[in-house]
């Protein structure tokens, strides 16, 4: 450690040797080019002056005729040179050419004027004929010169030469300038992980992590492993190898790993599992070797893959057919360096995925990843914690509560949250408030639920109707079965692509019973059902209920073992084995019976849901006609036509809010 610092310490000051450092090379660099400028205007510089450029019929009128010209010269029998009498250039059509000696100086001996001719012999018989008038002892000859351009003709063949030399130097410099193998022309297998260390620190630590105790209680102890190595070994224990972090989107597991890294004092490798795979063949395991030796040069340390599924998928389940996989071949060596036959000794590994079910065995076991941590969804003690977190910054209104707020949100992960607050900020901002209000964070929870309003959308009176008629449908009948999901709110203005949304507060549960399911699915048909009551006919409005009830069905039939016919068998695939098959668990008559059992299940409760708005026909008139009023209603709405809700519990609710958003007319 000490020689990396006095390596850093000097890497600043100037050296004293001459030559061989990258400030003489770039002053080298700069001498070649100044250089090389200074030939180029050297060899094109005409020294003797220029010549002025004319056409064959001006010379003829303007400079033949009046005798001046002292000679004319046929050069490479391509262009005509005319030389004018010294005597003569002091007229003044001459003081153009008179000046063009070298630098603008004067005192040019010619050519004074030139122009280009297609064929000598042609311009010898067109000289003869312009001086048919003049006396042959005076009449002028051309000459014949030829000249040779050996500059030119050599920086033809040098300067493409050059210029790609040049270029191939250029690329290949920048190549060698790129990634963490130093100035090597190829370190395309290099690793590509930031390093944080002393001098490159991250400022998140374990006080900006709100909720994700258990979590924060086991990766603190990793990064107490690192510190007090001796406290754990000295009893005959063995650091952890690693940690693997698994949640949902959004649960906080990249932000659990920048606060080990704003905690520990120990150096940080952070990368994504895609930054090892390469178009190239054999660079992912490249990098990974790459990876581990930076690591172990620098150990006790701490390496960090996120998205470690990238690479991490179980080997022979990958979705291509190629012989030879570049993922598997990352894989393989990540495995070998995590536990293989050459032990790290002080390099920890953390990784994180939202997909665990279908990283590799060998990736799981013991001895690599020792730990799993689970970050599951916040409850509402940890959303009111996160909501602290995200608010610090904000100027509230004195009305907003925390508290009410987390029970708001839940379902909502620490990145909804985080989502929820800056778009409650831009709500307020929109209208030209000084501080945010309790309702600039409601109508950012349905901004991000259901999407923007969308008050501008032409509904006709009758689709206006359906649609309120719908969601009537379902607000009865989850109000009216005991099971059902209470209602928080239902709205039939136009929101993302639904024409109209329904709000529900599910109650926590562990486990989910046969009846509880089937009142959920008799509510998600409520829609459609009261529509056929009412209007006779069915719309494309129950796209989102169906979609969710078929699924909901298949789920209770051929996972949870929910129907007599086909009895306790789950062809529920955890392992993910059949993921990429071609054939299913079950033959042809058991698919055809879960078919059958699937669709007697649904038509059940659509007759259930048709039966419970016929005994309920005037409230779901009143509260159909109440909707088309105030285009929202709440629960407490419905408790004043229905009476208060059969088995109502008290809002403790910390599963998720399940957002009814019915398509009508959008398919």
């Amino acid at each position: 450690m000490e020689e990396n610092k006095g390596f850093g310490d000097n890497r600043n000051q100037k050296p004293n040797l001459p030559g061989g450092t990258p400030q003489n090379s770039k002053n080298r660099m700069w001498i070649y080019i100044i250089m090389f400028a200074v030939f180029l205007i050297f060899s094109f510089m005409d020294f003797g002056g220029s010549s002025k450029t004319i056409t064959r019929n001006q010379f003829e009128k303007e400079i033949l005729k009046s005798g001046d010209v002292d000679k004319i010269v046929i050069v490479n029998k391509e262009r005509v040179d005319i030389y004018i009498k010294a005597d003569k250039l002091s007229k003044d059509k001459y003081k153009d050419v008179a000046k063009s000696g070298p630098f603008g100086l004067g005192g040019s001996s010619g050519p004074h004027y030139t122009f280009e001719i297609g064929d000598s012999k042609a311009f010898e018989d067109q000289l003869k004929e312009a001086q048919a008038d003049v006396d042959p002892s005076k009449r002028l000859i051309a000459e014949y010169d030829t000249q040779h351009n050996y500059m030119g003709d050599i920086l033809s063949w040098i300067l493409p030469i050059a210029l790609l030399v040049g270029l191939w130097f250029l690329i290949f410099r920048k190549m060698s300038s790129g990634g963490a193998g130093g100035n090597q022309i190829f370190n395309i297998g290099k690793s590509k992980a930031q390093v944080f260390d002393k001098e490159r620190r991250v400022q998140v630590n374990f006080n900006d992590v709100a909720g994700l105790e258990e979590a924060k209680v086991e990766i603190m102890e990793i990064v107490d492993f690192l510190k007090n190595s001796a406290k754990y070994t000295k009893l005959g224990g063995k650091i952890p190898k690693g940690a693997l972090l698994v949640g949902p989107p959004g649960t906080g597991k990249t932000l659990l790993a920048k606060a080990v890294a704003g905690e520990a004092n120990v150096p940080f490798f952070s990368l994504s599992g895609s930054d090892f795979v390469e178009m190239f063949v054999g660079v992912g395991a490249s990098r990974v070797r790459d990876l581990f030796k930076q690591a172990k040069s620098k150990a006790p340390c701490i390496i960090f893959i996120d998205e470690i599924d990238a690479i991490g998928r179980a080997r022979g389940k990958n979705p291509n057919f190629g012989s030879n996989d570049e993922r598997e071949n990352t894989l393989n060596q990540l495995l070998t360096e995590m536990d293989g036959f050459d032990t790290n000794s002080g390099v920890i590994i953390l990784a994180a995925t939202n997909r665990a079910d279908i990283l590799d065995k060998a990736l799981m076991r013991a001895g690599r990843f020792d730990r799993q941590i689970h970050l599951e969804l916040p409850d509402i003690v940890e959303r009111e914690a996160i909501f602290k977190v995200h608010t610090r910054t904000l100027k509230m209104s004195p009305d907003v509560e925390v508290e009410f707020m987390a029970k708001q949100t839940p379902g909502f992960s620490g990145a909804d949250i985080a989502n929820v607050c800056n778009e409650a900020a831009l709500i307020a901002a929109r209208s030209d408030k000084k501080h945010i209000e309790r309702q600039d964070f409601l109508d950012a929870v349905d901004r991000i639920i259901g999407g923007l309003e969308r008050k501008s959308k032409i509904i006709s009176q009758l689709e206006k109707k359906t649609i309120a008629f719908h969601e009537a449908g379902h607000a009865t009948v989850s109000w009216l079965l005991e099971h059902a999901n209470p209602l928080l709110k239902v709205t039939i203005i136009p929101r993302g692509r639904a024409l109209g949304a329904a709000w529900y507060l599910p109650e926590e549960r562990s486990i989910t019973t046969k009846e509880q399911l089937l009142d959920e699915m008799c509510s998600a048909l409520g829609g459609r059902a009261s529509e056929e009551l009412n209007f006779g006919k069915v719309s494309t409005g129950a796209l989102n209920d169906l979609e969710r009830v078929t699924k909901q069905a298949f789920a209770m039939v051929g996972f949870f073992g929910m129907s007599d016919k086909v009895g306790n068998l789950s062809y529920y695939d955890s392992s993910g084995q059949n993921e990429y098959g071609f054939t299913k668990p079950y033959s042809e008559k058991t698919a055809e019976l879960l078919d059958n059992e699937v669709k007697t299940m649904v038509e059940e409760q659509y007759l259930r849901a048709l039966k419970v708005l016929r005994d309920n026909t005037a409230g779901l008139t009143q509260l159909a006609e109440t909707l088309l009023e105030k285009e929202v209603i709440f629960g407490e709405d419905l408790e004043k036509i229905f009476g208060k809700r059969c088995g109502d519990k008290s809002v403790a609710t910390d599963t998720e809010i399940i957002a009814d958003t019915d398509i009508i007319k959008e398919d």
